[in-house]
């Protein structure tokens, strides 16, 4: 759709859902669980989540791990964590308050002081120098979707659906 404008707007995990219902965007990329009846909702992927690090831990020696590799770490968790992670077996909690965010959470890895898990395209956004990530193969998926309004469809949406779900101009939908 060359003639179709697309704004990238970035919206937090706690207020996604804000933006569509006041019309802010028109669709929008979110993770689940989204509460609301008047969505449409189209799962797109499951993301696999990362452990964060840092740079010189010793969690960086393999190229994956599992939840018992962390057992004795401390586990930080954000104020914005998206994959609803609490506590893990074995893993300590922080004696300092949560970080208001991911960022701030892996700026503290990054000084040598425990660990996070987030969404992979989460750790890869607020990649630093001084910290590194590692696959966890046991750990959180968090699905992500395309949301829209169901009573703001409009033709531009229609079709950006379509794309989403693999229509091309000669299916039969168009």
């Amino acid at each position: 759709m060359p003639h179709a404008d697309l704004e990238l707007v970035p919206l937090a995990f706690a207020d996604q859902r804000r933006p569509l219902v006041e019309g802010v965007v028109d669709a929008a990329l979110v993770r689940q669980p989204l509460d609301g009846d008047s969505l449409s909702v189209i799962p797109l992927y499951e993301e696999r989540s990362v452990v964060v690090c840092a740079k010189d831990s010793h969690l960086t020696a393999g190229d994956e791990l599992e939840i018992v590799d962390l057992e004795g770490e401390v586990l930080i968790v954000p104020h914005d964590d998206v994959l609803g992670i609490r506590s893990l077996p074995g893993t300590v909690p922080p004696t300092f308050a949560p970080p208001a965010d991911t960022a701030e959470a892996i700026a503290t890895v990054a000084a040598g002081v425990g660990i996070v898990i987030v969404p992979m395209s989460l750790a890869r956004l607020h990649q630093r120098k001084d910290a590194d990530y590692r696959p966890l193969r046991d750990g959180p998926v968090s699905p992500v979707s395309l949301a829209w309004l169901t009573d703001r469809t409009t033709p531009a949406v229609e079709a950006f659906v379509g794309i989403v779900r693999g229509r091309t101009p000669n299916s039969s939908r168009g």
